[in-house]
Parts: structure tokens; C-alpha cells; sequence
């Protein structure tokens, strides 16, 4: 398992964050965002959705749990909201391991209560911080490409 740890000062740095994460991704990613109530995960997927093409606006998916949303020339972004799951077993009924596919890049928040069934190649994201406070992201990975893909990242 590895990992990158960034530091984002400005609570808006967190969609610079997912903006620079978006250009590194494929059709076939998972991303999995966890952090608490207000800590910026939506925002994060829309600063990737932006950097993916996205032109519609992305929001939380919490009532809709799922969304998905057309991407110029790249694969579609798929974004679920698990927070009011209560049950793994509702993820199979609402069809989350539909979305899992080469032609979508899926982000997660909430993953928790069926981390265990995501996939193993999955990038996990851990965000800190809350409000106006300075975050903390970390990306964690079992995968080596995830390393070499997240380079860029690094030098920013």
C-alpha cells in the first residue's frame, strides 16, 4: 500500500485538488472519497469533473444517490453518495456495481460500508479538515500505475 499525502490551505485548493486529479484519469477508475460533513468531498469530484469535461453542474448526490453526467471525448463520470445506505446489501439493489465499467470513471463518497467490495485497484482519498481549516488529502493505493498516473500531482 502506498500513499500521498497534499496540503490544502484554502478550502478552495480542494477543488484545484480534484481538478488536477481529473486529468489523470481513465475510463475504468474508481475513486473512493472519505472525510467528514463539510470536510469538501463533493467538491473535489467537481473539480475533476471539471478537468474531465464535465459542463453540467455537479452537486451532491445524497437524496439522488447516483449520478451521472456526459464528459467531452472521455469516459462518463459517475458519482454515488452511500451516506444514507444503512445496509451493504443495498448497494446490489440500487445497482452500484452497475456503474463499474471501462466507459466511467466513478467516484464514490461514503464508501465505507462497502469499501470491502470495491475494487482493489481503487484510488482512496481521505480528506481532513472542515469549513474555512486547512485540509489534507490522502491518496492511497495498492496499484503502481496509481503512483506513475499521480506524479504530476506531486510537482504542484
Amino acid at each position: 500500500m502506498s500513499e500521498l499525502t497534499f496540503r490544502w490551505p484554502e478550502a478552495s485548493d480542494t477543488e484545484r485538488g480534484g481538478a488536477a486529479l481529473g486529468a489523470c484519469l481513465r475510463g475504468g477508475d474508481a475513486v473512493l472519497v472519505s472525510g467528514d460533513l463539510g470536510a469538501g468531498k463533493t467538491v473535489f469530484v467537481r473539480g475533476a469533473g471539471g478537468a474531465l469535461g464535465v459542463t453540467a453542474p455537479i452537486t451532491s448526490p445524497t437524496f439522488t444517490l447516483i449520478e451521472e453526467y456526459a464528459a467531452r471525448g472521455r469516459a462518463r463520470l459517475v458519482h454515488m453518495d452511500l451516506y444514507r445506505l444503512e445496509r451493504a446489501e443495498e448497494a446490489e439493489v440500487i445497482g452500484v456495481f452497475d456503474f463499474f465499467r471501462p466507459d466511467a470513471i466513478v467516484f464514490v463518497e461514503w464508501p465505507e460500508l462497502i469499501e470491502a467490495a470495491m475494487p482493489p485497484e481503487a484510488l482512496r482519498v481521505e480528506i481532513k479538515g472542515s469549513g474555512a481549516t486547512e485540509r489534507r488529502a490522502r491518496f492511497i493505493f495498492a496499484e503502481e500505475f496509481w503512483g506513475e498516473r499521480l506524479l504530476p500531482l506531486t510537482v504542484q
